[in-house]
Formats: structure tokens, C-alpha cells, sequence
């Protein structure tokens, strides 16, 4: 047993994790509203069953039942599109446009299941447009799950030599920041400055660095040749705030110094600055060390890949106990899978993408000079170092400040309008998972999962166009839609702005895995969006923003040197929990800049606040808990106004649940339920015409009024979705005084769940909604170790339900092939773990070494079998079965595990049979 091997700390900030059982651990804490001027209040209480209409009826996943059927198979061929001799998707749309063209009303396409490896981006333009009410409908065929992917699956490894590498042959030109293994992303080769023993004592420039002092580095960076040096890239967590990770290249290595690509260090290192500016852009030293080194085959470590373009070659060397042969490994070719794109005066309209999954894009960008020059939301610098900071002009807003890049987008819509997207899926992405821009409007994006994506979850808007018009349409038609020369004709204006797109009942959760201050929902500038009922989870920095960038030219005392059309956006009924997991200064809902048009009295010259008001960003009835870095779970920012804070939640996220850093101000705080302060700016300048009423202070969730919690999150019509995403258990309420009951917050949660306390599951438990439950204490157990779910399929020895006795220890980050990398261990003899479990069978997995002896297994108190983990070889295995048991009863069952001799037993969980 090797308790002493260290693991490996890899630099990159969050690597998606699906689980396979549906539990999951917590050891539970044991710790009025006045409503607009002139307007009757109304308690946050009462209004929260008040929402429940939006996006009650799922969108329909199948075509109208007149509809012209077309097949399409991943094998399909020809024009035929029939059941029988289905087509490809190419046949298919050119199927689709004959149909239309000959006048069909209701036109649909049936997927059927299986991978479909695009070739070239699947485009779709003006042509592949439905009618009103008659969308063309793309959609899975029933229990299919199609695949569009962009990836090429790769085979015919050989081990090089006896390194532990191995190597295959790539396609021609591959070039990608992405590698997708049995289903999961796989990190790219890379290792800390401390593992390649480097000593530190780098001096910095404008063009790089000085590494003469570090003699370690530099005879590192000696063994490489140009092309190699040109590959590695270093990352820097948190190098331009808190809030930011950016990344440059290596560009050139000689006698001790290096050269970086340009723009990107200058881009990184040496920031413009304006004395006008209410928000901080901040550079980075020069000298700081990166975090880490990416990008080398030297680099390499287990479960790490390279890829040598100019070899075609493609290098991974696998984890303890992987057969590479039987990995299904996906190398992503393209960076757009889904492109829809039309013009402001024939837009693409009325098409349907229900039922799809969405995987292996990559996002080649930041492997160029550019880098990843990180602002902030993942919006970066690519062109010269004052990009987004311009200087002002004549009028105020002119020159609209914030004018950054935005991260490309895997599925991406321009000029697109009534398009909905439903029940799809979108993962393994290595750019932003879905996009909508330049004048798209009335858009759905419902009931999707997004998850295990490289950068932002859903973006909207463009940030060059906050105030589109003739000043500065070239910007707009260049940066805000994938064609130029499609959109040359095109007159750009009000028609420009994206009005009532719809963003509800999706799950966003593990996004931003490779650039961590991703956000789950990014809004930039548009009218009556509407943000309402998604549950998003474990994302690295924050949750959903809105307007980000933008206002940081104003503040109370100029308020309007950076305006923008944002007008009537809603932000409601959102579960947003475990946000703010790697970053810091961010908030479960971050807004910046102006947020409605003003109204004036009948003078004309003062505001009428209540008009302003109502047509400004109301942001209400969303539930925000565990925010891990969070700054002000409710962030108003660098010149934020008009505001409607009104009946949300706020626990355990920040000391701090509502303020921020030189807002403008007009908000309205009124009917929340908060665990921490409000109306708090430190270090800046104040909000003006600040309203509070009948905010109430919490201690636990469980102070909230159960009909507020239960309204946020999915809708009723929406737990198939719940179903088809595991349950993630966050937090267990406190027993307080009498009270025998539990409020049990998360996601996921299905319609009549078992929960634990311990290994005893609790007998009355009251469904409020897939992210909240109340349950009942059992006699003779507390609130603790509360899990969620009934056990099934693998379990990780670290689940509360696992009863260890004796001197067990946790051991995580060995790197010996563990499952999820760790597992328990103990020393001494006659030292049990025992599980109640309800299945057909139960295999016990562990390692097999050496160091280690017997193992005693019982079954309901049946007789002792004896299990050996010695292996014959001598050699290690991680998480191998070292016991299946024979077919049992359906029902609830007893499993012990008792140590008999050796000097270790090791415990790496469980596989339980339904």
C-alpha cells in the first residue's frame, strides 16, 4: 500500500465529474417589502407561487401530426430520407429545403441514435427556415440519443517503448486544446513549476523573461527544439484579479531568456488605464511565475495526453490498471458543430433542435499570440492593449466601453429568430456550449443540460453593439456574427437589438472547466430576456451576469458616460447553488451597467422612477446558497442602476448578500431573505436612491417560506430533466428546539426520494421540488451525514452511508488508479465498514497489493467469507472487484467488511445491483 505517494495538483481549474450512483454526502452545518414608489408591496411569501406559469408545458419534442417526416441515420446515405433508406444530415437538409420549397407548411427530420462525426460545420441559413407556428422540427427519434460531434475517434496505439506512453496516429492538421476519453475530458500534459524542480527567481519584461537565475528552467527549456518551446503555455489563476485566469504562449527560448507571444503578454502584463474608469482592469506582474506549464510531451503524467500536430501524432500515457486499446478516445477537429446565420433583413426563423446531444468541439483561439488575455467573464483582449477601454467622445456612450472578445461558441445563432432549442444536450465542448447574437430575438432555450463545457454555459448578446446604430455597425457586422460579407447589405439599428429571448428550466453545471471565470449565463445587451426557472450548480465563478464589463466608465457622479438599450429583462426563480468554486469576486447574479431606458415626468427634465423602474432588470424569487468565494451573492456593480431586488434568497453564500463597487444606483431591495448584510460598497462609492423594505434575516434555509423555495428550479413539467442529471445534495438544515425535521437542499431531486441519516433512511419526507425536501429525523440518529437517493451502481468509499469502525483513514490523490482517486485504508485487524444497501447483488472493490491480506465478508449476518487481496503477480491493481456476492433477494441487504490480516485493507467503495 503506498501511502506516501503524492499526487499530482494539476493546474487546470475544474475538470467535469458525472457521477454514476445518485447519492450524495453532506455532513449537515449545526450552527417586509415596500415594493415601488406608490405601489403596494407584495411579501415574498405570497408572490412566490405567482411564477409557476412560466414554461409550465415543455416545448414539444415531436412535429405537428401532419408534418412531413424525413429519416436521418448516422449511416444514412442518398436522398431518399425514408425510414427505411434514411439519410445523412446533409441529405436531409437539402431534403428539408425541397420540401419547403414545394410549399410544404409542417417539415421534420428524425435522428436516429448513434455518433454523427460532422465532416464541416452543420450550417444553417435563411433557406432552412419553417413559418410561423410551423417550425422545421430536427428531433431524436423516441429512446434515441443522437450525437452531432466533431471529433475523430481515435485507434491503433502502440507503446513507445517501455516510457508508459503511448502513441497513435492522428488526422492530418489535427489541432485542438481539447481530448475526450471514455467520455470525459482528459487533462492536456502539463506539470507545476515546483515538479519540474524549477527554482523560481524569473524576472519579468515587456517581451518575457529573464530565467538566468533558474538553472533547473533553464536547462528544461534547452532540451526542447523551436517548435516545442512555441507549444508551451503558461497559465496564471487569478493573474489579472481575483476574477480572472489568464494564458500566454511561449514564443521563442535563448540563453536564458524567454520571449512571449504578443499581443498576449502585453495584452496580460501592461493593461491600459483611464482615470475615467469606476471599475479596476488590472495588469499582471511581469515577473509572476505561472501556475503551470502546458503543452510538452515532456510534461506528460498519468491520465495526461500531447498532441504534435506537425507528427500527426497523439500521445497519452493512461492511469494504473487503463487498457488503452479499449478507451474510446475522441479527438475533436472542429470548433462549431451548429451554425445558424442570416441577415437583419431575411433572418433564419422558425426551426426546432429537439432531443440532440452536442459534443467533442474544440476553440483553438487561445492556443494562438492572442492568448487568453482574461478581463473578466471570460471576455478577453486580442488586439491592442487598451481594447474595451477607449477613450470617450462626443456624445456620452458613443464609444461604448467594454468592447472586448467574447469566447467562441460550439452552437452558435446570428441574425436567427424564433429558434428553440429543447431537451438537448450539451457537453464535452471546448468553447462556450450555445450562443445567440446580432438581432436574434424571440429565442427558447429550454430544458437543456449543459454540462462538462471548456467556457461559458449560454451566452446572449454581442459586446460590441450596446448601442447599435450607423457610428458603429462596421464593429457590429465584423465582430457580432460569423460572416461579414453575408451581413455587408445589411442597415444597422434598433433592428439590431435582441428582443424576448426565453432561457428557462435548464441545468448548467460544471462549465468553464478549462477558462474558470466562465459563467453559467452570460447576458450582454438585449430587451425582455427572460432568465427564469434554471438550476445551475458547481460552476467556477459565477453563476448567471448581465451586462458585465459595460459600466465600468460610470458611477453615481457620471452615470451616463457608457450607456446601452438594455430594457425589461427578467432574472427570476433561478437555483443557483456551489457557485464561485475556483475564482473569487463574483456573485450567484453579477450586473453591471445600465439597465433601463429612463422615463421622465411630465417636465421632462426629472425621472419618473416608477416607469424607469418597471422597465428596468427585475431580479426576483432566486434562491442562492453555498457560494464558496463569493464577494455579494447579489452583485451590483461598476455603474449598476435601476434594479429591482425583490424577494430572493441568500444564505451561507457571503458575508455580504447584495452591494458590490461604484454603481450608479435606483435600486430597490425589498422582500428578501438574507443571511448576511445589504446595501453594502466598501472601498468605492456609494449607490444613489437606495429602497429597502421588509428584508428578513435568516439563520437557516429552513426560515425561508417553503412556497418560495419549492417556486425555484426546474417547473413541475420539467423533473424528467432532474431525472436525467444526478442528484447533487448541498446542504441540511440545523435541528433547532422541537423541531425533528430537516430541510434538505440541492438539485436533482426526484419526485419521492429515500434520505439518510447515516445508514438510516428516514420514514416521512415531503417533496417540495427537485431542489429542496423536508425530511424527518429517525429516532436515534441527528442530522448529520445526510444523503439523498437510493445507492445504486458505483458507489465511492467516501458516500456518509459507509459506516467505517475502527482506525480507517481517507487517502485522495495517489494517482495509482483509485476510483475518483481515492480510498480508505486501516492498519488494524478486526476494523469493519458496513452499508445497507437495497439491490440484487453487491461487488466490494479495493486494492490488491503485497502489503495486504484477508478480507471477511458478510452478508446479513451470514457466515464470514474469506476474501484474499494478495495478487498472484505481485503486482499492484487499484480498484479491483476482490468480491462479487451471488444473487440476492430483491430488497434491503447488510454488507460487512471486516479486516482479518495483512499489514493494510484498503476500501475503494462499492457496485450495487438494481
Amino acid at each position: 500500500m503506498n501511502m506516501n505517494k503524492k499526487r499530482v495538483f494539476y493546474a487546470m481549474p475544474m475538470h467535469a465529474f458525472l457521477c454514476l450512483c445518485v447519492a450524495f454526502t453532506l455532513n449537515a452545518c449545526g450552527n417586509g417589502d415596500s415594493g415601488l414608489p406608490g405601489q403596494n408591496g407584495n411579501s415574498a411569501s405570497n408572490m412566490a407561487a405567482s411564477n409557476k406559469s412560466a414554461s409550465d408545458t415543455p416545448s414539444p419534442a415531436t412535429p405537428a401530426a401532419n408534418a412531413k417526416i424525413l429519416y436521418a441515420s448516422p449511416i444514412g446515405s442518398g436522398a431518399a430520407c425514408s425510414q427505411g433508406a434514411p439519410c445523412g444530415l446533409s441529405g436531409a437538409q437539402q431534403a428539408v429545403r425541397a420540401q419547403l420549397s414545394a410549399g410544404a407548411i409542417d417539415v421534420a427530420v428524425q435522428l436516429a441514435d448513434g455518433p454523427y462525426r460532422l465532416a464541416n460545420t452543420w450550417a444553417f441559413g435563411a433557406v432552412d427556415s419553417g413559418t410561423s407556428g410551423h417550425p422545421v422540427v430536427w428531433y431524436a427519434a423516441s429512446g434515441a440519443h443522437p450525437v452531432i460531434s466533431g471529433a475523430t475517434q481515435v485507434t491503433g496505439w502502440s507503446q513507445l517503448g517501455t516510457s508508459g506512453v503511448w502513441t497513435a496516429p492522428a488526422p492530418a492538421n489535427s489541432n485542438t486544446r481539447q481530448l475526450y476519453i471514455n467520455g470525459t475530458a482528459a487533462p492536456i500534459a502539463q506539470r507545476t513549476p515546483a515538479q519540474l524542480g524549477f527554482k523560481g527567481g524569473w524576472q519579468g519584461s515587456a517581451t518575457g523573461y529573464d530565467i538566468s537565475a533558474d538553472s533547473a528552467a533553464m536547462a528544461w527549456f534547452a532540451k526542447l527544439n523551436a517548435t516545442q518551446v512555441a507549444g508551451v503555455e503558461f497559465d496564471y489563476p487569478a493573474g489579472n484579479g481575483a476574477w480572472t485566469e489568464s494564458r500566454c504562449r511561449v514564443a521563442s527560448y535563448s540563453d536564458g531568456k524567454l520571449v512571449m507571444t504578443q499581443p498576449c503578454w502585453k495584452n496580460v502584463t501592461s493593461r491600459a488605464t483611464f482615470s475615467q474608469a469606476s471599475g479596476g482592469l488590472p495588469s499582471m506582474s511581469s515577473s509572476k511565475m505561472p501556475a503551470s506549464l502546458q503543452n510538452a510531451v515532456g510534461l506528460l503524467q498519468p491520465g495526461q495526453w500531447f498532441l504534435d500536430s506537425a507528427a500527426s501524432t497523439l500521445y497519452y500515457q493512461p492511469v494504473s490498471g487503463q487498457s488503452v486499446a479499449a478507451l474510446d478516445v475522441e479527438l475533436p477537429r472542429l470548433e462549431s458543430l451548429l451554425q445558424g446565420a442570416g441577415t437583419l433583413a431575411n433572418p433564419l426563423h422558425d426551426v426546432t433542435f429537439s432531443g440532440l446531444q452536442f459534443s467533442y468541439a474544440t476553440w483553438n483561439d487561445p492556443s494562438t499570440s492572442v492568448g487568453f488575455a482574461d478581463v473578466q467573464s471570460n471576455l478577453r483582449m486580442t488586439l491592442a492593449n487598451n481594447q474595451g477601454m477607449c477613450g470617450f467622445s462626443s456624445p456620452a456612450g458613443s464609444c461604448p466601453w467594454g468592447s472586448l472578445t467574447q469566447p467562441l461558441a460550439n452552437v452558435s445563432f446570428s441574425a436567427s429568430n424564433n429558434v428553440t432549442f429543447s431537451g438537448n444536450r450539451f457537453v464535452n465542448l471546448g468553447g462556450a456550449g450555445l450562443a445567440f447574437m446580432y438581432g436574434s430575438s424571440n429565442n427558447l432555450i429550454q430544458g437543456n443540460e449543459f454540462t462538462a463545457i471548456a467556457s461559458t454555459g449560454i451566452l446572449l448578446g454581442c459586446t460590441y453593439d450596446p448601442t447599435p446604430g450607423a457610428t458603429n455597425a462596421a464593429a457590429i457586422k465584423q465582430n457580432c456574427n460569423p460572416s461579414p460579407s453575408l451581413v455587408a447589405k445589411d442597415t444597422v439599428g434598433t433592428n439590431e437589438i435582441m428582443t424576448g429571448n426565453t432561457i428557462s428550466n435548464n441545468v448548467i453545471h460544471h462549465i468553464g472547466s478549462d477558462y474558470s471565470s466562465a459563467c453559467g449565463i452570460t447576458l450582454l445587451f438585449g430587451r425582455k430576456t427572460t432568465v427564469t426557472h434554471n438550476e445551475i450548480h458547481d460552476v467556477p465563478y459565477t453563476a448567471i451576469t448581465a451586462g458585465v464589463i459595460q459600466g465600468h466608465v460610470d458611477e453615481a457622479n457620471h452615470p451616463q458616460e457608457s450607456v446601452n438599450i438594455n430594457a425589461d429583462n427578467t432574472i427570476s426563480n433561478n437555483l443557483l447553488y456551489d457557485y464561485m468554486k475556483v475564482l473569487s469576486d463574483g456573485a450567484a447574479i453579477y450586473v453591471e451597467g445600465h439597465q433601463a431606458q429612463y422615463y421622465y415626468k411630465a417636465d421632462g427634465v426629472t425621472i419618473d422612477p416608477v416607469a424607469t423602474l418597471a422597465h428596468g432588470i427585475q431580479i426576483q424569487g432566486n434562491v442562492a446558497f453555498e457560494g464558496n468565494n463569493t464577494n455579494f451573492t447579489y452583485y451590483d456593480d461598476a455603474g449598476s442602476e435601476w434594479i429591482n431586488w425583490k424577494g430572493n434568497v441568500a444564505f451561507d453564500s457571503s458575508p455580504r448578500d447584495q452591494g458590490g463597487c461604484s454603481p450608479t444606483g435606483h435600486f430597490w431591495i425589498t422582500g428578501n431573505y438574507i443571511s448576511g448584510s445589504l446595501n453594502t460598497y466598501p472601498y468605492c462609492n456609494q449607490a444613489i436612491d437606495v429602497n429597502l423594505g421588509q428584508n428578513t434575516t435568516i439563520a437557516s434555509l429552513s426560515d425561508v417560506p417553503t412556497s418560495l423555495l419549492s417556486n425555484a428550479g426546474l417547473t413541475s413539467a420539467y423533473q424528467s430533466l432532474a431525472a436525467s442529471v444526478s442528484s447533487k445534495m448541498s446542504y441540511a438544515s440545523p435541528v433547532s428546539g422541537n423541531s425533528s425535521q430537516v430541510l434538505v437542499a440541492g438539485g436533482g431531486f426526484l419526485s419521492d426520494p429515500p434520505v439518510f441519516f447515516g445508514s438510516v433512511q428516514a420514514a416521512n419526507v415531503q417533496y417540495l421540488s427537485d431542489g429542496f425536501l423536508i425530511a424527518s429525523v429517525p429516532a436515534g440518529s441527528t442530522a448529520t451525514n445526510v444523503t439523498v437517493g437510493q445507492l445504486t451502481g458505483r458507489i465511492n468509499d467516501d458516500n456518509a452511508r459507509f459506516v467505517y469502525a475502527g482506525s480507517w483513514g481517507h487517502l485522495a490523490n495517489r494517482g495509482d488508479g483509485d476510483y475518483l482517486d481515492d480510498l480508505h485504508y486501516t492498519t488494524a485487524s478486526s476494523d469493519t465498514v458496513t452499508l445497507t444497501f437495497s439491490g440484487t447483488a453487491i461487488q466490494v472493490f479495493g486494492e490488491m497489493y503485497t502489503d495486504q491480506g484477508n478480507l471477511g465478508i458478510s452478508i446479513d449476518g451470514g457466515a464470514q467469507q474469506t476474501v484474499n487481496t494478495v495478487p498472484a503477480d505481485g503486482q499492484r491493481h487499484g480498484n479491483v472487484a476482490t468480491y462479487t456476492s451471488p444473487t440476492l433477494t430483491k430488497g434491503a441487504h447488510t454488507i460487512v467488511i471486516t479486516k482479518l490480516s495483512g499489514t493494510y485493507a484498503t476500501f475503494d467503495g462499492v457496485n450495487i445491483f438494481q
